[in-house]
């Protein structure tokens, strides 16, 4: 499978771009145990073209990722073509256009997932976007904006014929938000679309190794793409892969890596970001991790890593962990 001229082996998981999820430590992380291609949080057109500080900071990549992709997202042509041009600047290897975000600071707005409702205006950002840039244009979007109006079929041939490289498509509408099951049965008749010729890319409620092999088997896709279930797991991609490639589970996942793991997510966000934002970014992982699961009574710990503010303060409360982790062993 191709994006552009960039090659994957058989069976690719992307992570999914999610916004104060996806910053550059946990991206680092994802890519070592097995992401084939990450993305950025995503990014305001608007506030990239007036050069909001905050914003403008997302766009740092490392060589260290790649492939990596920047998304970004706005309601206007205008804007939206200013961006691309602004993110082509820092080499990225794909430049997403985020058409599926279902917030309604976002969608409601008429952003995100809103464009399902003005698909002319959405295909006319696709088309100038991809004429304004060299970099492969790629697309993530919904199945339509509720359950009376799934697009999808009709949608993704329009958007192939915009030119983008390839399509992400998450099983659910707008109006779903994240609730409910994703429903793959439009993906998957997207990709058996004998006039489609680009990648098709299925996201939505791949948390297991066993669920991500489906989505391969069943649905034809070319690659998936992993959200909510990598959050305070990048370790999850290994044993995503190593199930697709009929490996036995990797036995080096020991808790005590998996907490070195998150330690030292924790070290890349403050060197890369700075103390404050490295542990705003990094906390919800550490709160959202599944192996504190076995911890009896961990929501008072829970609460203590949501409101730490430093450094010390972190790898305590996770060394904290560790022990109570090893006494249950």
């Amino acid at each position: 499978m191709k994006i552009g001229n960039i090659s994957f082996d058989a069976h690719p998981l992307f992570l999914a771009p999610m916004e104060d999820v996806t910053d550059i430590g946990f991206r680092l992380l994802c890519k070592r145990f097995g992401a084939a291609m990450v993305y950025t949080e995503f990014v305001s057109a608007e506030a990239l073209v007036r050069s909001v500080k905050s914003t403008v900071s997302k766009l740092t990549i490392s060589d260290d990722e790649r492939p990596v992709g920047i998304q970004i997202y706005g309601r206007d042509v205008e804007s939206m073509v200013e961006a691309a041009r602004i993110v082509e600047q820092c080499r990225p290897d794909v430049i997403d256009i985020n058409f599926g975000c279902p917030v309604k600071k976002v969608a409601g707005k008429g952003a995100g997932a809103g464009m399902l409702r003005n698909v002319p205006l959405m295909l006319e950002i696709t088309r100038e976007v991809v004429r304004a840039v060299r970099t492969p244009v790629t697309v993530k979007t919904r199945l339509g904006w509720d359950c009376e109006e799934i697009i999808i079929p009709t949608l993704a041939e329009q958007l192939q014929d915009c030119g983008i490289a390839a399509l992400t498509i998450h099983g659910r509408t707008r109006s779903q938000m994240y609730t409910g099951e994703a429903d793959w049965r439009y993906i998957g008749e997207v990709k058996a679309n004998p006039r489609i010729h680009i990648p098709i890319i299925g996201n939505g409620d791949i948390c297991t190794p066993q669920q991500a092999k489906e989505a391969f088997d069943r649905y034809g896709v070319d690659a998936v793409m992993v959200g909510r279930a990598t959050f305070g797991r990048p370790w999850v991609f290994k044993e995503m892969k190593d199930h697709l490639e009929g490996l036995p589970q990797d036995s080096s996942l020991t808790i005590d890596r998996k907490i070195d793991l998150l330690e030292e997510q924790l070290r890349i966000n403050i060197e890369r970001i700075d103390e404050y934002r490295g542990i705003l970014h990094t906390r919800r992982h550490l709160a959202a991790s599944p192996i504190f699961k076995g911890i009896p009574d961990f929501k008072q710990t829970r609460i203590a890593m949501l409101r730490a503010d430093k450094q010390e303060e972190l790898i305590a409360i996770l060394e904290s962990c560790r022990e109570r982790l090893r006494g249950l062993e």
